[in-house]
């Protein structure tokens, strides 16, 4: 969100467990979808539309740059597969490298608002080639983002954040529904994600699942609220869609919304879907969950952040692009010695993607100082 901020200002200016509850598949769908990368304020008041874009017949567009063809998410996890939570109505789509031995530590992963699952595809790797395998990866796509779909008549459009912390810790229960066999699990979330795992974490530590930590990737409650008056220039300079995945791929780089080439041609086609329309009108691909549809929800995800982050019972660990201001509960928090604050230059907003090596080394190292910890050393944030 810090990353947003400025750019708004500037705007301005100018394999899983080995029973797995639920139905699940494995990697054959994702031919059938065109694209597949396997192979936040009040309603009112958000201006006018994003401008469409032109599809001028005289003009001929060019071909998709094959050197920013989709890569196939095989290469980042063991497995794709969808699990079906029915007490939420949703078939979720999640990503699963798991852990090499009985007693690993898999990191649960929720992305941000707009993104999918797929976002943390690189880091994940890079995670699983750090660990030799002792630590896991699970990352999940949340309603109205990227694979996951509402079973039968279900409604859902609901991204309140009580919905989606709901879905989080059902999600989890449904992968590792046995809490005395279920692995340690390590909460990363970011930007919205942020929110839902440090409300998640009480629900799951009340549950019996052994919580490592929490980590909270690139989103501070008080700058997060200061950019919020501000997304409207973010949201009218967004194309309504594009003609290939390819060009979704090469605006995200273009725009520098992301850094990495590789991530972004993994990650970018979950986040679009085909049109189906035959209008010249009407691009090819669009949106799977455009951002202005989320606009009652925005100011709810971030509200009470910073304190529910600094009460979650276990260790904590704050991931920032850049040199983002703290709050002041944050502030405080830092200089009591409550969390880990932890800066990677040379980023945006899309932290994890830009520099996924540089955040997996953080996040490994997170992991080995408090879920290896030895008797009587205090985690992060212990008290």
């Amino acid at each position: 969100m810090s990353d947003l901020y400025r750019s708004a200002m500037s705007a301005r200016m100018a394999k899983l467990p080995a029973t797995l509850p639920g139905n699940y598949e494995g990697e054959g769908d994702e031919d059938e979808e065109s694209g597949d990368s396997l192979g936040s304020l009040p309603g009112r008041g958000l201006g006018p539309p994003a401008m469409p874009r032109s599809h001028a017949s005289s003009k001929s567009k060019p071909a998709p740059n094959p050197a920013l063809a989709p890569i196939n998410a095989s290469t980042f996890f063991a497995e794709a597969v969808m699990v079906e939570v029915p007490s939420r109505g949703l078939d979720c789509r999640v990503y699963y490298t798991p852990p090499k031995f009985a007693n690993g530590t898999v990191m649960v992963c929720h992305h941000g608002a707009g993104y999918s699952g797929l976002s943390f595809a690189c880091v994940a790797k890079e995670i699983a080639d750090m660990t030799q395998g002792e630590c896991g990866v699970l990352s999940i796509d949340a309603r109205r983002h990227g694979r996951t779909t509402a079973i039968g008549d279900t409604d859902d459009g609901d991204l309140s954040i009580d919905v989606l912390v709901q879905d989080f810790t059902e999600v989890v229960k449904s992968v590792f529904a046995d809490t005395a066999k279920a692995p340690t699990l390590l909460l990363i979330g970011h930007s919205m994600g942020g929110s839902v795992i440090v409300r998640s974490c009480p629900m799951l530590l009340e549950a019996k699942y052994r919580v490592a930590g929490v980590v909270v990737l690139d989103v501070v409650e008080g700058s997060a609220l200061d950019a919020l008056p501000h997304m409207n220039s973010l949201l009218n300079a967004r194309p309504d869609g594009f003609d290939s995945p390819e060009e979704a791929i090469e605006w995200h780089l273009n725009m520098k919304t992301l850094r990495n080439a590789n991530s972004a041609r993994v990650s970018i086609p979950t986040i679009i879907k085909p049109s189906d329309s035959q209008s010249p009108l009407v691009s090819k691909y669009i949106w799977r969950t455009p951002l202005r549809s989320t606009a009652p929800y925005w100011r709810s995800w971030f509200e009470g952040l910073s304190s529910r982050f600094l009460t979650c019972r276990t260790a904590r660990l704050l991931v920032l692009a850049g040199t983002d201001r703290l709050d002041k509960e944050l502030m405080i928090g830092q200089m009591q010695g409550k969390f880990q604050l932890a800066v990677v230059p040379g980023v945006g907003h899309m932290l994890h993607e830009d520099d996924p090596t540089g955040v997996a080394e953080i996040l490994v190292e997170f992991w080995r100082r408090n879920e290896r910890v030895v008797v009587g050393v205090k985690k992060v944030g212990e008290l």
